[in-house]
């Protein structure tokens, strides 16, 4: 049984979370959250809250125990794409794209 938790429309591009996501796929949770405090990446600061609620969830929602939990899925996706214009020289306007990205997170008990 695993237990999942999401981040929805958290305003990092989702290349620059997967590159943090790869770094805790398959780790057990308390190695996840060490290598995720010790990460200068701006993307740890969401996924470090996320990693909290999923155990949480699996704690309060499954009856599983903390100490044996793995992280047996996290991916991010991209989210709605929020378009700004930039002005530029003689009278243009360039397209900045600013990305979203959505998150699930799901552990599960050790066997």
């Amino acid at each position: 049984m695993e237990a999942k938790a999401y981040l929805r429309y958290v305003r990092i591009s989702p290349r620059k979370v997967q590159i943090v996501c790869d770094l805790i796929r398959g780790k057990d949770a308390k190695t996840a959250m060490a290598i995720l405090m010790n990460t200068p990446k701006s993307a740890c600061e969401p996924l470090v809250k996320l990693l909290k609620s999923a155990c949480a969830n699996a704690e309060n929602n499954f009856h599983m125990d903390a100490d044996k939990l793995v992280i047996t899925q996290v991916y991010a996706t991209p989210g709605p794409i929020l378009k700004r214009m930039m002005p530029r020289a003689q009278g243009r306007a360039y397209r900045i794209n600013k990305r979203t990205s959505h998150v699930t997170l799901a552990v599960a008990e050790k066997d």
